[in-house]
């Protein structure tokens, strides 16, 4: 039995792994660093302290870690403000599971994103807790922000089910104890050994029904 639902944001909800990319690697390449071709799928789901961490330590940004953090945010809230990117079907398949089920959201962006994020999709009432990894001890793929999430759902993780697209995000999920479906992310698409980790892969967030959640 299934007794809450936690989704990821970032690649699931909202397209924009590329658009974390193109800011951090634009600030990279501004300020004197070293970007290369891995720096993408290492950040990707990293909290903000890891990620900044990593631009700092193995990008060569000269910026403390915090400070970077703080203009990547800065960067990406001006860019949701102009134009969120909202994959097609989120917000309807947000409502459908929330007919059913108490909801969170367990997502490696910052606080202030994730915020933003769900008050511009007009879905931010939908979610009962929501936690940003860098709110806990490490990000994806450790489980700490979905057990985080189950515990302010006050849900037994192994009676919930996380919706991911990204390999990190599934070994996450799956190494707290939930039924994992997965949609993957078709820029950054999660490995096949991920991917036969999840309990249910589907196509696109059309076919993110309460039955692929808990078959009847």
């Amino acid at each position: 039995m299934i007794d809450g639902v936690v989704f990821d944001l970032d690649g699931l909800l909202l397209d924009s792994e590329q658009v974390w990319d193109a800011a951090r690697e634009e600030l990279a390449r501004e300020r004197g660093g070293h970007w290369h071709d891995r720096a993408q799928r290492d950040m990707m789901g990293m909290s903000s302290q890891e990620w900044s961490r990593y631009m700092h330590d193995v990008v060569g940004l000269r910026d403390p870690p915090e400070e970077i953090s703080a203009e990547v945010v800065r960067r990406l809230e001006h860019l949701y403000r102009e134009h969120l990117p909202v994959i097609p079907g989120a917000r309807e398949a947000v409502e459908r599971l929330a007919e059913r089920w108490p909801l969170a959201l367990a997502s490696s962006s910052n606080r202030e994103l994730i915020d933003l994020a769900l008050e511009l999709m007009g879905i931010a009432h939908l979610f009962q807790a929501t936690v940003s990894s860098e709110e806990v001890g490490r990000g994806k793929p450790a489980p700490d922000v979905y057990l985080e999430a189950a515990r302010r759902l006050d849900v037994d993780p192994t009676r919930a089910a996380a919706i991911e697209d990204s390999q990190n995000g599934i070994r996450a999920a799956k190494a707290a104890g939930m039924r994992v479906i997965a949609i993957p992310n078709e820029h950054f698409p999660p490995d096949e050994e991920a991917l036969a980790q999840a309990d249910v892969v589907l196509n696109s967030l059309a076919e993110l029904t309460a039955e692929a959640v808990q078959p009847r």
